[in-house]
């Protein structure tokens, strides 16, 4: 997910997309350590896609508070 399409959502979207980047990071977790994850650079982007999301909410949250 680009960081052009984070900024464009609303907070409940992001909220949401938080909720679902987390469920799939569980899961690709879960799958490596069954085996059966093929794409290992998966977590990695997921991390990384969990971090956008939290930041660009941590910055609404600091433009509301100022």
């Amino acid at each position: 997910m680009d960081i052009k399409q984070v900024r464009n959502m609303s907070d409940a979207e992001l909220v949401q997309a938080i909720s679902d980047a987390k469920r799939d990071l569980w899961q690709a977790r879960f799958e490596l350590s069954t085996r059966q994850l093929k794409d290992t650079s998966m977590i990695m982007k997921t991390r990384k896609s969990i971090a956008r999301l939290l930041m660009v909410l941590a910055e609404r949250q600091a433009g509301q508070k100022a």
